[in-house]
């Protein structure tokens, strides 16, 4: 009876123990868990970031491609110089000179006056070029839209500024591009003395990129991706350009970029635009989109220097303190020559330079040299 109460102590002491230590082990587990679900968060919070900024194809296309650093044009230099993309790194200081922009705007004032390129370069200030065109009243600024150089970023910017959202991070993608919603009036909703008043008096710019990757772009976006799932390109436009353009009647891919070089390099290629209507402003000349020598714009910037160019437009149309261009990752909008050259790698020389002649004013006007694979 004596050794009942210590032994019964010592079972005791044994179940506080498993006890204590059952506890601390669920604590760990418990601690374990919650770091988890800390590490999730700000993996899921990372990534509504990037998807905000970076989510459609139009604003970065070239971040789906495996990227080569080669040389970008730059209309400041002579033709036989090079201006290679190492020179992109971050430095904390502007890398286009002020200058830079001038001369754009001297060149293609120049290419406007040279009679030999007279129908690649001008065109009617029509409704079609108005509808491009997008107002801010309130800061009196102009933008003309150029697809696949970035545009739904300059359009969150405007945005911003016309008030419809207080920040570019709380613009929903699908608001972006709905002209019912977003906020932002085209030109052509305007009377013509209003248009004139405005085209007179506002800050106007647009964007451009090298032509032929563009069109790369556009192809990828459109008949490829499709991300924004718009199933008439691939079900309408697509069959229909086949049909004219495919040489092997008893191939059944779906439309390769073979086909499409041959629809746009077509003289004839008008009778189809008609039938695809305003789809085809992802694919028409710089020209044909924004009238370059028929309105006065005050910068022309290019997608290719965009790391500078962005902020120089900020700040020439006295808007950089209210908002900010999205951040740009390094390298992501450098001309991709091995991937140009991949894409019309096997597409015939007379279809390739039957694309350059109908592209040929956009390749002069705004300083890009002709591709080499068409010197040859």
């Amino acid at each position: 009876m004596r050794n009942a109460h210590p032994q019964g102590s010592s079972q005791a002491l044994e179940g506080k123990i498993a006890e204590w230590l059952t506890f601390d082990n669920m604590h760990h587990q418990w601690l374990l868990l919650a770091a988890c679900f800390w590490v999730l968060f700000m993996f899921m919070v990372a990534s509504k970031f990037i998807t905000l900024t970076f989510k459609d194809p139009d604003a970065y296309s070239a971040k789906q491609d495996f990227l080569f650093l080669t040389a970008v044009p730059d209309v400041g230099r002579s033709p036989g110089e090079t201006h290679f993309p190492e020179e992109l790194k971050p430095t904390g200081k502007m890398l286009v000179e002020p200058l830079v922009y001038t001369q754009r705007l001297e060149l293609m004032r120049n290419m406007c006056r040279e009679d030999a390129l007279r129908n690649l370069s001008h065109t009617a200030v029509s409704k079609f070029v108005l509808d491009r065109i997008f107002v801010c009243d309130k800061h009196k600024i102009l933008f003309c839209q150029t697809p696949k150089v970035g545009n739904t970023q300059w359009k969150k910017v405007l945005i911003v500024l016309n008030g419809a959202f207080p920040s570019i991070e709380e613009i929903p993608e699908n608001v972006v591009h709905d002209h019912e919603k977003n906020g932002l009036p085209r030109l052509s909703s305007f009377s013509d003395t209003e248009i004139q008043r405005r085209l007179k008096t506002y800050f106007k710019f647009f964007i451009v990129r090298d032509p032929f990757e563009r069109l790369i772009s556009a192809f990828k976006d459109k008949f490829v991706h499709n991300p924004r799932f718009e199933p008439w390109y691939k079900h309408e436009i697509a069959p229909g350009i086949i049909r004219k353009y495919r040489r092997n009647r008893t191939e059944t891919r779906g439309i390769q970029f073979e086909d499409f070089v041959r629809y746009l390099g077509d003289p004839n290629h008008r009778w189809l635009d008609l039938q695809f209507g305003d789809h085809i402003i992802h694919w028409v000349t710089y020209v044909e989109l924004c009238a370059p020598c028929e309105i006065t714009y005050s910068v022309v910037g290019h997608h290719e220097t965009l790391e500078d160019d962005a902020p120089y437009i900020l700040r020439e149309a006295g808007i950089d303190h209210l908002v900010s261009y999205p951040t740009i990752p390094l390298g992501i909008t450098a001309y991709n020559r091995t991937k140009v050259e991949r894409y019309f790698l096997g597409i015939s020389k007379r279809d390739i330079r039957r694309l350059y002649a109908r592209f040929e004013g956009d390749f002069k006007l705004f300083g890009y040299q002709k591709p080499e694979f068409l010197l040859n």
